[in-house]
């Protein structure tokens, strides 16, 4: 008989083993990690045990990433707090820099805004590149990635040669109207493949704090 058919009748006659008890106690089958041969009972065991190794190895996995999720929910609550006291644009540009800076230690940022007259005490309202404006319009969500786009390298001053990885954040509110520039020395800190959800949060979170004193 083939194996899949033995297999196929046991699973179909469970009754198999009452009428036939003693051969339980008979059967022995490999170590399965190799070595002497144990009874099908304790192969029962050590399945049983691998499976639950498997599950504890889940469930920890599960918490990890939710003691994470829960981690950045509260960096994201804070700078939320901090965007929201903010009574006019220095000030949330400020909160913005700390908060990124402090709460989620990413080293260099840049912003840029297109919508508000120009200051000479604001380097975010100087003028920006039409390639800049487009490259931002463009951005459905958050892009990261290995290289400064557009003509963005100059907007981090001297450390732009340092650095390995971007993230960069469209503010809008309707329509495009910012750039938020997200930047590290290390290659891993911002890559395509990552995650963008709470880099989109933050984005549409900046937006709704810096429009407030735009218009």
């Amino acid at each position: 008989m083939k194996p899949e058919v033995v297999a196929e009748f046991l699973k179909e006659h469970p009754e198999f083993f009452e009428h036939y008890a003693g051969l339980l106690a008979e059967i022995y089958i490999p170590h399965p990690h190799g070595g002497r041969a144990i009874p099908i009972s304790e192969r029962q065991i050590l399945t049983l045990r691998e499976r639950n190794k498997q599950i504890e190895g889940k469930l920890r996995e599960v918490i990890h990433y939710g003691e994470e999720n829960d981690a950045i929910s509260e960096k994201v609550h804070r700078i939320s707090v901090a965007l929201l006291a903010a009574s006019e644009l220095r000030a949330v540009l400020n909160a913005v820099y700390l908060n990124l800076r402090e709460d989620f230690a990413v080293p260099h940022v840049a912003l840029r805004l297109w919508r508000g007259a120009n200051r000479a005490d604001l380097p975010e309202l100087k003028p920006v590149s039409d390639g800049a404006r487009e490259f931002a319009a463009s951005l459905a969500n958050p892009n990261c990635g290995s290289h400064a786009l557009v003509d963005t390298g100059g907007w981090f001053g001297d450390a732009a040669s340092h650095l390995r990885s971007f993230s960069y954040l469209p503010l809008r509110d309707g329509e495009t109207f910012g750039l938020l520039a997200l930047a590290s020395e290390d290659p891993q800190r911002f890559y395509p493949e990552m995650g963008t959800l709470y880099l989109k949060r933050l984005g549409e979170l900046v937006s709704a704090a810096v429009v407030r004193h735009l218009r």
